[in-house]
């Protein structure tokens, strides 16, 4: 690839820990009633998939303790 013909100085990277800044961010803004109001159903709506989903998966899940009937297929007869 490309190679830099002049040699990197590393001393500002050993001197950022010493940096400090005087510029404070601005304070964050907060959130309007139906901004919470959206994020709320949002989380419901992805909660109540989660769990709509494990109650409808849950019986493919499962493992029947008796067996109703045996599968029996042609193939299997060796004729």
């Amino acid at each position: 690839m490309f190679r830099r013909r002049e040699p990197v100085p590393f001393a500002f990277i050993a001197e950022a820990d010493q940096f400090r800044s005087n510029v404070t961010p601005p304070p964050r803004e907060r959130a309007s009633a139906g901004q919470m109001v959206g994020r709320w159903l949002i989380g419901l709506t992805v909660v109540a998939g989660i769990a709509g989903s494990l109650l409808v998966g849950m019986p493919a899940l499962s493992q029947d303790q008796s067996p109703a009937k045996k599968q029996h297929s042609e193939a299997s007869d060796g004729r």
